[in-house]
């Protein structure tokens, strides 16, 4: 299993537990989005930093955020900047995907204790980091 250093203490909320989806690539942000409804999560979307920051201050806290780190106008470095920066958002956990090759204590050096996974993703490997950090709001499937 991928490097996942995420540790979430915070209580799970009623109902579905939430993902937001930030991934600028639109098949890799539709076929996982698709793929984690299926699994019972909540899921919205955004194409950029920026878009998520807006989705974030605008709604609903998700669970959980799924973040590439190479995007336009705003990528996950400068987004993980803001949410830090932002005592509404800066304790919701992260699980970084990317494509590019930072390793995972580089990663961490600036978003702290998160989830790194590679791309193309593990499914299995980040459904179980998922659901770790959305506590017992998503039940696993039964097969």
């Amino acid at each position: 299993m991928p490097d996942s250093g995420l540790h979430d203490s915070r209580p799970a909320e009623s109902g579905p537990a939430s993902v937001l989806l930030v991934e600028d690539d639109l098949p890799i942000r539709d076929s996982l989005g698709e793929a984690l409804t299926e699994e019972g999560f909540d899921v919205s979307t955004a194409g950029n930093g920026a878009e998520a920051l807006e989705r974030l201050r605008s709604g609903r806290l998700p669970s959980v955020i799924v973040l590439d780190l190479m995007m336009p106008v705003m990528d996950g470095w400068d987004f993980r900047q803001e949410q830090l920066g932002d005592p509404a958002l800066r304790d919701i956990p992260v699980v970084v995907v990317s494509a590019v090759g930072f390793s995972g204590e580089t990663i961490r050096m600036q978003f702290g204790d998160v989830a790194v996974f590679s791309k193309p993703v593990p499914y299995f490997d980040l459904l179980v980091v998922l659901r770790r950090a959305c506590g017992p709001a998503v039940a696993t499937p039964v097969v």
